[in-house]
């Protein structure tokens, strides 16, 4: 199990390494985006210094690499508490998540990322830790067995998961506050990469930064990750400078086109839209077709389609619109082409 405390020292390792300097932001007021989340967690911080408490269990959803985990990491900074971090499949029996909260230090925020993989029976234990800061164990065995009720120090737990819809209620519902973080702006983009270059030390320009955000599929993590890329690239074919044209060489030899889509969302498309007509086609032949995972197309593909508008998600089955057929050059079909059940 993983139940490192959070690292203080604002570094991280490279693939040569050497310490970088990590891209994270440190406090609320340097994250950027999510407003109406960082307005709502930053009124549960006040409230709860003023009552000397600690903050409201959280709840964070949405796709990922938007900043669950940060946001995590910041909260924990701005109460003053100690971060311990841990995710739902490293714990794995009721035992492993009793020791981790018997062991928590008072004024302690423990982050559990990927909650919705708990364990069913693990996550019994967690019911009455979240509501009355105790834990039920039982001791023995047979006739000799005996129920006890161990209590723990008063602790806020921050959940980070992708698939909401996965919690059970019982779970979700002992969350005081739930966000969902949603995909960043072009513009949002922009900021975070033109920092993020500020604190690697790489030289760009407004234009190199926009080019880099437009194709970054709404996310922090996909648009620093290209920024490392096209930094290597204009170190190394141009002179360490990021301008539009350098990123869009870069962006475009990497097959990401100008709205992010890269060669696993045109190979998705493409099967809609050329071998099943657009659809409606279930996502199980979908991801047959593609030799992926369901969950991968669910959780990595999907919702950036979805974003931009390119498929609709059916009780019939996936649908391509117009748009995506436009995009891809390919003509959609004309209305009753299609053969009838019993043609």
């Amino acid at each position: 199990m993983d139940w490192s405390d959070h690292d203080l020292n604002p570094t991280r390792r490279g693939e040569d390494g050497l310490a970088e300097p990590s891209l994270r932001p440190q406090r609320l007021l340097d994250f950027v985006g999510q407003d109406s989340v960082k307005e709502q967690l930053k009124i549960g911080i006040e409230a709860a210094q003023l009552r000397g408490d600690m903050l409201d269990h959280v709840l964070l959803h949405g796709p990922p690499g938007l900043g669950k985990t940060t946001l995590a990491q910041i909260l924990a900074a701005e109460m003053g508490c100690f971060l311990r971090s841990t995710s739902g499949p490293a714990i794995e029996r009721p035992g492993d998540l009793a020791a981790l909260l018997t062991n928590l230090d008072p004024r302690t925020v423990l982050f559990i990322d990927e909650i919705h993989r708990l364990n069913r029976v693990v996550e019994e234990v967690l019911y009455p830790a979240m509501e009355d800061y105790e834990i039920d164990l039982v001791i023995g065995k047979g006739p000799a067995a005996r129920a006890v009720k161990i209590p723990i120090p008063r602790f806020t737990l921050i959940g980070a998961t992708t698939r909401v819809g996965l919690l059970t209620s019982p779970l979700r519902d002992r969350f005081g506050v739930v966000h969902h973080v949603d995909l960043y702006t072009p513009e949002q983009l922009r900021t975070i990469v033109l920092s993020s270059a500020r604190i690697l030390g790489v030289p760009i320009d407004a234009e190199g930064a926009a080019q880099i955000a437009g194709r970054s599929r709404g996310t922090p993590r996909v648009a620093n990750r290209l920024l490392r890329r096209v930094r290597d690239y204009a170190q190394v074919r141009g002179d360490g400078t990021i301008t539009a044209q350098l990123a869009d060489e870069t962006l475009d030899g990497m097959g990401i086109d100008h709205l992010g889509l890269d060669g696993s969302d045109r190979r998705y498309l493409d099967a809609l839209l050329a071998k099943f007509g657009g659809g409606p086609t279930g996502v199980e032949t979908l991801a047959a077709t593609l030799n992926e995972e369901r969950e991968t197309l669910e959780d990595v593909i999907e919702p950036f389609l979805l974003y931009l508008g390119f498929l609709q998600r059916t009780a019939r089955g996936r649908v391509a619109t117009p748009a995506a057929f436009r995009h891809l050059g390919i003509a959609p079909p004309v209305l009753g082409d299609q053969p009838g059940l019993f043609d």
